[in-house]
């Protein structure tokens, strides 16, 4: 995605707990802006990995240059993407 990347692991324990991480390196600026980005990630986050994360697994989402810029609305859609993909989708 344009503004963060998303990582999923399935810890493959009986736990479902979902666990959230973050991450941005000094490449994003200086600690300002790394901050604000740290911000909006756990925005992120809070709106859509209860309903949509996948239970048992470990989520990391990675701040990307130009994510500060990219409106609020638009990671949001991203985001959803991002987690449709990773589903586990239905065995037939």
């Amino acid at each position: 995605m344009p503004g963060f990347v998303l990582l999923v692991r399935d810890r493959a324990d009986a736990d479902a707990t979902m666990r959230i991480g973050f991450t941005v390196t000094k490449k994003i600026g200086n600690a300002v802006t790394r901050n604000r980005m740290k911000r909006r990630l756990r925005a992120l986050a809070r709106h859509l990995l209860p309903e949509r994360g996948c239970p048992g697994a470990d989520h990391v989402l990675i701040g990307r240059v130009g994510g500060n810029d990219r409106p609020f609305a638009l990671l949001l859609t991203d985001l959803e993407k991002a987690l449709q993909r990773i589903a586990p989708r239905p065995v037939a």
